[in-house]
């Protein structure tokens, strides 16, 4: 089973039980090696106590040559011998013990040895009075030391495998039920993938899970809301689309009833209304379709944002508007502003504020065109009619996509231009925001950052 294709909760598992099982054998590995060294030490010291008490009383002066009790060195199985600088040895008690250079050496220098191995005895040496010539070798069985550590290398291994299994044991434990806030995440993810039901996930705790759940949550929220504009955008689009698809319907089964044989023929004048009616709701839908594909990207479109001069999109933009409204008075007062951004989208947010007010300003009114730095690293840009104004009620409003109030019913348009201001202003770290005009009627405020200009 390759590495990928192991579960979550498997590799945690495992990782738990190797974990676990690699301190419990290495704790037992330092138990056995702890216990043997003091084991060792004490039968090394045992020695060289017996030794030096030998020595110390006299017994192995007089002993050359002769027998010492075994009993005196507390041990029937305990070795006893004497060893001379000339190789000489003499026995003492029990076997022989091994003698080689290092117990020769002793009688040699008069310094002890250092405990040592030979086979399944433990040797140690010391020298018998003041003056170098003889050495007491002492020598003790491993049998009974070794028997001990091996009884207590089974009961550390059946420690250490019995540690492996309840580590494994534990490790499966611990990935389950850490793991089961995110079963519960990937079963409910699947659930919404499955059904489309963009409810929040319930959360529990406060640990990193749960701040997961809470963003995945954030996330279904923003889907939902996604869902919700493009819900509300096509339902609004197939009511705007309507009427105007049920007017030019109209006026083309009259003419095509008028163009029948035995149908009344229609006047000249009549015939030419119904085909300037016929061109304004096609300019009319042609309108309606940009402004719905425009609206209609979640994204930002592709353009080139880029150095620009504020005051340059406002003057073209009011050249337009003049154009389209020669009966009003475009007073347009600016200040250098450079900035960053797309100049064709700013153009059309201006253009529709100005043919906003155009169209709410009464015959030879004028509208007020104003911009201005706002001491924040901002501009503002002031647009003003002297129109009947905007109520209270739908001041929060008149931004919102097909947002038109009791007045605007009646009157040209789609309610999507100032919705298109808003996003170009959002596109740009703008915001918008709409008041009363001191000429009385609305104060559509665009803000845009940018910096000022410095001679």
């Amino acid at each position: 089973m390759t590495h990928g294709r192991i579960s979550l909760r498997t590799r945690i598992a495992l990782l738990a039980a190797v974990a676990v099982g690699l301190t419990v054998a290495s704790v037992s590995l330092a138990a056995f090696l702890v216990v043997r060294t003091s084991l060792y030490n004490q039968l090394d010291a045992n020695l060289i106590q017996r030794a030096n008490a030998a020595v110390n009383t006299g017994l192995a002066q007089q002993a050359v040559m002769r027998a010492i009790p075994g009993a005196f060195f507390g041990a029937a199985d305990v070795r006893v011998g004497l060893v001379s600088d000339q190789g000489e040895q003499a026995l003492v008690t029990g076997a022989e013990p091994p003698i080689s250079a290092t117990e020769m050496r002793v009688a040699e220098t008069g310094v002890a040895s250092q405990p040592r191995t030979d086979g399944d005895l433990r040797v140690v040496a010391v020298p018998v009075g003041h003056e170098p010539g003889i050495a007491l070798v002492i020598a003790q069985p491993l049998g009974p030391t070794r028997s001990t550590l091996a009884g207590l290398s089974v009961v550390f291994l059946l420690v250490g495998g019995g540690g492996m299994v309840v580590a494994a044991a534990a490790g499966a434990a611990v990935a389950r039920t850490g793991l089961l806030p995110v079963q519960r995440l990937t079963e409910a993810t699947e659930t919404i993938a499955r059904t489309s039901d963009l409810r929040p996930i319930p959360v529990t705790g406060d640990d990193e899970l749960a701040r997961l759940t809470h963003s995945f949550n954030g996330m279904l929220a923003a889907l939902a809301e996604s869902r919700e504009r493009q819900r509300r955008l096509v339902a609004d689009a197939g009511h705007e689309l309507r009427t105007p698809l049920t007017s030019l319907r109209t006026n083309l089964d009259l003419l095509v009833a008028s163009s029948q044989p035995d149908a009344p023929s229609l006047s000249a004048s009549d015939r030419a209304d119904i085909y300037a009616d016929v061109r304004a709701q096609i300019t009319e839908l042609t309108t309606l379709v940009g402004d719905l594909v425009e609206l209609a990207r979640d994204d930002p479109p592709q353009a080139v944002h880029q150095p620009i001069e504020l005051t340059e999109v406002i003057e073209r933009a009011a050249d337009r508007a003049r154009r389209r409204a020669p009966d009003l008075a475009f007073v347009v007062r600016t200040v250098p502003w450079p900035m960053i951004g797309d100049a064709n989208a700013l153009e059309r947010a201006v253009l529709n504020l100005l043919d906003n007010a155009a169209k709410w300003s009464p015959p030879g009114g004028t509208v007020r065109v104003q911009l201005g730095p706002l001491g924040n690293g901002s501009a503002v840009l002031q647009v003003a009619d002297a129109g009947t104004g905007i109520a209270d009620s739908d001041l929060p409003h008149v931004f919102d996509r097909f947002y038109r109030s009791a007045h605007a019913r009646t009157m040209p348009g789609s309610g999507l231009g100032l919705a298109i201001v808003k996003q170009v202003a959002e596109r740009h770290g703008g915001t918008v925001y709409a008041g009363r005009a001191p000429e009385g009627g609305a104060l559509l405020t665009l803000r845009l950052p940018g910096r000022p200009h410095r001679a």
